[in-house]
């Protein structure tokens, strides 16, 4: 997984309203691969968290997946 790559949180991260299966972008590669600083925003464009998580907390989307919308909390 490199810098721009979608990908898909595996785990949920409660404080940023975020849950596995959520799709973010890589915006920064931390050493040679053990953690990521991933963004995620809205349909409509808003970020609503930047969160730095460990390898084993995202994998690379799957070609046979499909998105799936979700409202959040107030952003």
């Amino acid at each position: 997984m490199h810098e721009l790559d979608q990908v898909v949180l595996t785990t949920d991260i409660p404080e940023h309203d975020l849950k596995a299966g959520d799709i973010g972008t890589i915006v920064l590669v931390h050493g040679e691969h053990e953690g990521y600083e991933i963004e995620f925003v809205t349909l409509g464009g808003k970020t609503i968290a930047v969160v730095t998580v460990t390898a084993s907390q995202v994998r690379p989307i799957r070609e046979q997946e499909i998105a799936h919308a979700r409202p959040i909390a107030a952003v």
